[in-house]
């Protein structure tokens, strides 16, 4: 078992646990739960052995061998299944060992090998790999393409798939669901299910835990909250648990009150000054206990729109797509005020496509497309937080967009999206991603737009700030359309599904579930199709058409180059970027630092980090944004 005993964990001089304490039992599903910057992915890099105890004592079993998702993705002239194999770590070991003892003709070794190969699965290898990529959204056909082939967003699914096939005892996912679309979120609960090893899960889509965990961990005030059960379960003997300890509190407040009262009156009479310094050391002994936080720290509505034309927006045999690549074709679509639209799709299929023509940021390629007189849009997409100046505080980005608003009025609105005090006179710059987030969205909801476009907008949110907007958008008044991999932000705001596939945009008729078998039915008849044309295919197979099929790949790759190019260039950024932080971090571990003949080269190293943190998280956006557009074109260009 992994038993962490009053750890102490400090990053940049800031605590993030103090004297926390919580023990992880093998088979435990574990989800590790708290605000962003509480310290979730810090005690992950401590598992991974990446950094080490401030104070505590950390016990791990030493035979356990562990995964997880590489960040990084090697761009190598290999091909995905193999690249995935190579996670059974292994198996390849066995593989290298069985060639040698081939090559040196030692029969007695390669039967020893063979049994060791028998015993680790490793004669299923190829199929479980295919398994995972199949899952994963992966085609047979891509299964077999070079690394090189891949956008940022796949190469990310690799990695993934890689830490699956691994055969660990301990799986470390951290927000696994964030580079995938809901079929592949669905796919992966249940692989989860049915892992036999231990996980800790950090996520905060409560659908997703629910089904998986059953322990949570919960960081609150600088400690480990251990919980039994899933998320649901976690929040209602959470909220018990507040009430227990806000009613300790009052009474804890009305006791020292008390004794406070006795020690003024009776500190300085001599007949009573013993007993007054008695309740004096009573009181500095007294372990005080915290007033529970019973609400979300974030609380926030959608104004009513200024105007709520009907129709919003009409569109009549409307297409899709960039350059000459079509996307989307022979769409109708009517949005009225109270149209609570979800799309559903798989990835690729073209939901992002539809989502930038209706913000007007991509031209209709053809068909009708008219927004009525008085149509204010709020637009909300990971490339939005770009659009932000890094050196204007919030206050400043909101009077830019208020200018009859005082000071006071827009300082008391930030904090309903949880930038409270100085907060919200700092510069945007340093914020993390969800900060960014959140300011985007303050922004919009002050705009009274009254046609809501939302992609993802759930990606840097933590769970607080998910509830949020759910409940804000549940009473939102005029027309909305969302793509999220989040289905409970779908099931709670949404009044109807739309399909997104073969081109078309259609109402679903159904619910989640229901997408969910459809989604299973679509890819047993895929195989099935792939199954019955295979002898076709290698009759086809002929020298011409792999000509022909070499000639299209050549002309793609031509149309794709100056995207392939940019996000090159945005990966040797984000290569440098993460350079600096690490080296800084490393800076930052060495407890010299913190020394006071050390302060400028500490504050040099605090504010290398927090530069190209920032500058990392923009540069990330940009990357995301690219990496759609491709997957959406290579999706197109597949079928």
């Amino acid at each position: 078992m992994i038993i962490f005993s009053d750890i102490q964990l400090l990053r940049g001089g800031k605590v993030l646990l103090e004297n926390a304490t919580s023990t992880i039992h093998p088979g435990d599903k574990v989800g590790l739960v708290g605000k962003n910057g509480c310290g979730k992915s810090t005690l992950f890099a401590l598992l991974k052995n990446e950094l080490s105890l401030d104070a505590g004592n950390c016990q791990f079993p030493s035979n356990w061998e562990m995964a997880w998702v590489a960040q990084e993705t090697p761009a190598l002239e290999r091909t995905a299944i193999e690249y995935v194999i190579d996670g059974d770590r292994e198996y390849r070991e066995l593989e290298r060992q069985l060639l040698a003892a081939e090559q040196a003709d030692d029969g007695t070794k390669v039967a020893e090998l063979h049994g060791k190969m028998d015993t680790i699965g490793g004669y299923s290898i190829n199929a479980r790999a295919a398994e995972l990529l199949d899952g994963l959204g992966f085609s047979q056909h891509q299964m077999q393409w070079n690394l090189t082939q891949f956008s940022g967003g796949w190469r990310m699914r690799l990695n993934l798939a890689q830490a699956l096939l691994c055969r660990s005892d301990l799986l470390l996912l951290d927000e696994p669901t964030n580079h995938l679309d809901l079929d592949a979120v669905m796919w992966l609960e249940k692989w989860l299910q049915s892992y036999r090893g231990t996980l800790v899960l950090i996520s905060h889509d409560r659908d997703f835990l629910d089904p998986v965990v059953n322990r949570i961990i919960h960081i609150e005030n600088q400690t480990m909250h251990s919980y039994t059960g899933n998320y649901s379960s976690f929040e209602v003997q959470r909220a018990e648990k507040l009430v227990l300890q806000q009613a300790m509190y009052q009474k804890q407040q009305k006791q020292m009150t008390h004794m406070q009262s006795y020690i003024e009156r009776f500190r300085y009479k001599a007949s009573k000054a013993r007993q007054a310094q008695s309740r004096i050391k009573a009181l500095e002994r007294m372990e005080k206990v915290l007033p529970a936080q019973f609400d979300n720290p974030f609380s926030f509505e959608f104004r009513e729109p200024s105007a709520l034309p009907n129709p919003i927006l009409m569109m009549d045999q409307v297409a899709a797509g960039y350059d000459d690549l079509l996307i989307l074709e022979k769409i109708r679509l009517n949005l009225v005020p109270g149209s609570r639209i979800g799309l559903l799709g798989r990835n690729g299929a073209g939901k992002s496509t539809l989502i930038k023509m209706l913000s007007g940021d991509l031209p209709a390629k053809a068909g009708d497309m008219a927004y009525s007189q008085g149509v204010k849009i709020g637009y909300f997409a990971q490339h939005q937080l770009e659009t932000l100046y890094l050196d204007d505080t919030p206050v400043q980005h909101m009077a830019r967009i208020a200018p009859q608003a005082t000071e006071q009025q827009l300082r008391d609105y930030l904090g309903s999206f949880g930038f409270i005090g100085d907060k919200a006179l700092e510069k945007v710059g340093p914020f993390s991603g969800g900060e960014k987030a959140r300011l985007v969205l303050a922004l919009i909801v002050w705009q009274r737009p009254n046609l809501l476009l939302l992609d993802e907008p759930t990606n840097h949110l933590d769970l607080d700030m998910r509830q949020a907007l759910t409940l804000a958008l549940q009473s939102y008044e005029g027309a909305m359309v969302i793509v999220s991999h989040d289905r409970y932000l779908l099931r709670a705001t949404t009044d109807d599904l739309y399909l997104v596939h073969d081109r078309q945009v259609v109402p679903f008729d159904g619910d989640l579930n229901d997408y969910h078998k459809w989604l299973t039915e679509q890819q047993r008849n895929e195989r099935r199709d792939q199954q019955a044309t295979k002898p076709e295919t290698n009759k086809d197979n002929s020298a011409a058409s792999r000509k022909e099929q070499k000639r299209l790949e050549a002309e793609f790759r031509k149309q794709t180059a100056p995207i392939r190019k940019e996000i090159t260039k945005l990966e040797k950024q984000m290569d440098k970027l993460n350079t600096i932080i690490t080296d800084a971090e490393t800076a930052l571990s060495d407890s010299s630092i913190y020394e006071a003949e050390n302060k400028v080269l500490m504050n040099e190293q605090l504010k290398l980090q927090g530069d190209a943190k920032s500058d990392l998280e923009d540069v990330e956006v940009a990357w995301m944004e690219l990496q759609e557009q491709l997957e959406e074109m290579e999706s197109q260009f597949n079928a």
